[in-house]
């Protein structure tokens, strides 16, 4: 089984989540209206929350995560991801907030504290460092992430144009009986 409670907390799902088999959810975790998990995809709310929007996709291998309160961070961080962003095949999101309308890049790494606005491309590889805000509008590259440039009109079309892409394949899954959800 994918899912998974703990203690208390037992994740949210909204309506056509779809979790595919081999992937890994547990604890405090929602998962909006349309969420796709695909294979391998680990999303661990067990010492803080994780919520995931809507038409969001969270690619094979990917790592969700929090950063629990403690002595050394006295709130610690949650993870909040915002609606039709599409993270990457083993992407790592730990403790940070992502806007909506975001594409994380293959392999890249968003860390404790770090704030990406909506309409923010994230390249593969890039590492957003703790606590680092990156501005709507742009594509961030390298490690630390640094802005690029300004995102082309096509580019900003993209994100939504994922999105939709994505629940389509994912209600292929589902309709096929590929999902444990």
């Amino acid at each position: 089984m994918a899912i998974h409670t703990l203690g208390d907390q037992q994740p949210r799902l909204g309506q056509r989540v779809m979790i595919a088999e081999l992937s890994f959810v547990l604890g405090d975790v929602t998962l909006e209206d349309d969420v796709s998990v695909w294979p391998g995809a680990i999303i661990r709310g067990d010492m803080h929350r994780i919520s995931v929007g809507a038409r969001t996709s969270v690619q094979d291998g990917a790592v969700l995560h929090i950063t629990h309160a403690s002595d050394y961070n006295e709130l610690g961080y949650p993870l909040t991801i915002g609606s039709d962003v599409t993270i990457g095949h083993q992407a790592c999101l730990h403790g940070c907030t992502i806007g909506s309308e975001v594409l994380i890049g293959i392999g890249a790494t968003v860390l404790d504290g770090a704030v990406v606005e909506d309409k923010v491309i994230i390249a593969a590889g890039a590492l957003v460092p703790p606590g680092k805000r990156l501005e709507s509008g742009y594509m961030y590259i390298g490690s630390p992430a640094k802005q690029a440039r300004k995102l082309t009109d096509k580019e900003l079309s993209f994100f939504k144009y994922s999105a939709k892409n994505y629940c389509k394949l994912k209600d292929q899954y589902i309709d096929e009986g590929l999902s444990v959800v």
